[in-house]
């Protein structure tokens, strides 16, 4: 099974009640799938199958008149096209999670 790094971002509009609900939501999809990054930024690594349920669930939550959301696929290697800087640590899961 192969698997791909999704970079999810979104941009909800919170003007209102249902709009702050629309936005806890997205983010609570995004959460079952990878790490948050930045506020409204999260990295998913997924097969296709994954990346199609991920999809549909958050295109379940947003309101396409009023919030924006973005799905960017990174390709390998992605050494050569990540690159970190500052604070922020990912974590490995590749790595082992207990030492």
């Amino acid at each position: 099974m192969r698997l791909m790094l999704i970079l999810v971002t979104y941009d909800v509009s919170t003007e209102t009640a249902a709009g702050r609900r629309r936005l806890r939501r997205v983010a609570k999809v995004c959460q079952n799938y990878g790490q948050r990054v930045q506020k409204s930024v999260f990295e998913c690594r997924v097969d296709v199958a994954t990346y199609e349920i991920l999809e549909e669930n958050l295109l379940a939550e947003i309101d396409e008149e009023e919030d924006n959301l973005r799905l960017y696929r990174l390709t390998e290697p992605l050494e050569r096209n990540i690159k970190e800087f500052g604070r922020f640590q990912a974590t490995d899961f590749d790595a082992p999670l207990i030492v």
